[in-house]
């Protein structure tokens, strides 16, 4: 009698994936906790270093903006418009830059064993919400001693903070899938980083910017600062409901987009690392 078979095969089905995924659950638990110990155990000031940078960012773009710029913030205060502000670009900024330089960080575990790649830069987003957190565990009540009353509105915020994390992921991944065959991309990353602060409105008003707001409502992260600043400060900051559409539809063409180029790059990632 003939011995049995057994055959595996590239490429299964993709909903057999996602079940994979799901059972991996407990590893990307596992290395989301692994990078929240590594990033804070040997720091002097531990998990203070969320609120640090943050704050000097605060005092650099209040000064920039509103004093050398001489921008309006309409009634809040400066400083508070962009610490609100700062909360969806430094959650996007820092699940960008993990998951971007996820894979080449762990390339020890995916040439050793097999587990659903895409467990690794998830895993790395969860750093970045453990910082946003903390922000905001700092920020609200900033809102409160300036006299920011909160309404239904701060309900609707995990909807935006959802969004900006889509975005993230979704950005992330095609880094992921690109930097693995071009190296250099690591260095542009920084670099578009930076372009992305001042192209996002983190230190300003977009809706009072009359020839460049049409220009900045194309970036989708503006949606997201708008949605941030409309739930923690109020009337004071109109939603505008077209850009907050089109920052959900560009977000799921990055999220699927990104999905797709990483699914196609995934059976290739032990041998090119």
């Amino acid at each position: 009698m003939a011995l049995p078979r057994t055959i595996i095969e590239p490429d299964r089905p993709s909903s057999h994936y996602w079940m994979e995924l799901w059972q991996y659950r407990e590893l990307m638990a596992f290395l989301a906790w692994r990078d929240i110990k590594v990033r804070y155990r040997q720091a002097l000031l531990g998990a203070t270093w969320a609120l640090i940078q943050p704050l000097l960012q605060t005092l650099l773009l209040t000064f920039v903006f509103a004093k050398l710029a001489g921008m309006n913030s309409g009634a809040t205060p400066y400083p508070l418009m962009v610490m609100v502000g700062l909360l969806p670009w430094q959650f996007f900024s820092s699940a960008f830059s993990g998951a971007s330089s996820s894979l080449p960080s762990n390339a020890h575990l995916i040439t050793k064993v097999y587990f659903p790649r895409l467990v690794i830069p998830l895993g790395s987003i969860a750093v970045a919400a453990v910082d946003l957190c903390l922000m905001m565990l700092f920020a609200i009540p900033l809102c409160l001693i300036f006299g920011q009353g909160f309404s239904w509105q701060l309900l609707l915020l995990p909807l935006f903070i959802l969004n900006t994390g889509l975005i993230a992921v979704g950005a992330g991944l095609w880094t992921c899938a690109l930097s693995i065959r071009h190296r250099d991309l690591r260095f542009l990353l920084p670099f578009l980083l930076q372009l992305g602060l001042f192209a996002t409105p983190v230190g300003y008003r977009s809706d009072l910017q009359n020839e460049w707001g049409h220009l900045i409502a194309l970036n989708p992260l503006s949606a997201c600062v708008e949605g941030f600043r409309w739930c923690l400060l109020g009337s004071d900051f109109p939603l505008h409901w077209t850009s907050q559409v089109y920052s959900v539809v560009t977000m799921m063409l990055i999220l699927g987009s990104g999905l797709l180029l990483f699914r196609r790059s995934e059976n290739h990632l032990a041998d090119t690392l």
